[in-house]
């Protein structure tokens, strides 16, 4: 993210974002404690798939494809994959936003937890199948990382074979290309 003087923004631009944050934090909370004891509150046991949930929303709603409606007005895609904020001013905030997704996972959060506070059976519900999503992002993750690392093993052990190497050793060895290996 660019320093302030880089980009074409005000410090008032950024203000307003902190004051609608805050404005809807101290609302939630407000409103949470108006219904005291009769509230359900969140236990600890909760913060984990809470924390997951966030995650995934923050994560599909400035990466995926799916949610491109969502920062079209915001945000300007150069190529395939670059993002860059558009606009000028307050545009510009909320596409810087946009672009970063532990940004936009404090609002995730603050919606995750106003939702389940005041709809305790929906928040549940919604942050069980964002928590199982970003559980299943990983677990996809993970799996595509070992499987590159065997194909690099194999590709390894088949070009080694010649020089007498076994393509074995540690996947992030196996992942660095040969110029970039330490001498064994």
């Amino acid at each position: 993210m660019d320093p302030l003087d880089q980009t074409p923004t005000r410090p008032t631009d950024y203000a307003l974002l902190s004051a609608a944050y805050s404005a809807l934090l101290g609302t939630v909370a407000f409103a949470a404690s108006r219904r005291g004891r009769q509230a359900e509150q969140i236990c600890t046991d909760e913060l984990v798939p809470l924390g997951v949930a966030t995650f995934a929303l923050s994560k599909t709603l400035v990466h995926e494809k799916v949610e491109a409606w969502v920062r079209r007005p915001f945000v300007e895609y150069e190529g395939t994959s670059e993002r860059r904020p558009r606009g000028r001013g307050l545009r510009y905030a909320v596409g810087e936003l946009m672009t970063c997704t532990r940004c936009t996972g404090t609002w995730s959060a603050l919606g995750l937890v106003a939702l389940r506070l005041t709809h305790p059976e929906a928040g549940r519900t919604v942050i069980s199948v964002l928590a199982a999503t970003g559980i299943n992002d990983f677990l996809q993750s993970s799996f595509a990382w070992s499987k590159a690392g065997a194909s690099i093993a194999e590709q390894r052990k088949d070009g080694d074979a010649d020089a007498g190497g076994d393509g074995t050793g540690p996947p992030w060895e196996r992942a660095a290309p040969a110029a970039t290996r330490s001498p064994a």
